[in-house]
């Protein structure tokens, strides 16, 4: 069987594990360090949710209920804790990009909790992730409930 060659050709005839020839270059290792993050430095700050009028304190509030909503989820629905990890850099990605005004931070966490456990091997069904959500909704209901002044 006869294989067409593209642009892009792999080939492994380097010497002494020097590497992975693809096409013209030659790639060798991976250098992961804090300085070359992934999300550019100019996308962190402003981010799109300051752009639509969103104060800092209170976009800091919604990443960090966001992330906690992902970690009881995550708990309630038995995942393992890299899996809630993925989830939570998901959510903070996700709003690197789209904004909080926009989006409605609870069904980004659902998503990501949903894509996290496909990610990490632990699938769960979708109804289950929507169960567990409505769950916890329910509770922080009753929480907001509890806490109200006595009218009177």
């Amino acid at each position: 069987m006869k294989m067409a060659a593209g642009p892009l050709s792999v080939s492994s005839n380097t010497s002494n594990n020097d590497g992975i020839l693809i096409g013209d270059k030659l790639y060798a290792e991976v250098y992961l360090t804090i300085d070359n993050s992934v999300i550019p430095e100019e996308r962190l700050s402003p981010t799109p949710s300051m752009l639509d009028g969103l104060d800092l304190n209170t976009e800091t509030d919604l990443r960090i209920l966001g992330c906690e909503l992902i970690q009881s989820a995550g708990i309630l629905l038995r995942l393992p804790q890299v899996a809630m990890a993925t989830g939570q850099v998901l959510f903070h990605r996700f709003f690197y990009s789209k904004s909080f005004v926009k989006h409605s931070f609870e069904i980004v966490a659902m998503a990501c909790i949903n894509l996290a456990s496909k990610i990490e091997e632990a699938p769960r069904r979708i109804r289950d992730v929507i169960n567990v959500f409505h769950h916890l909704r329910q509770l922080r209901g009753k929480n907001d409930q509890l806490h109200l002044p006595n009218p009177g």
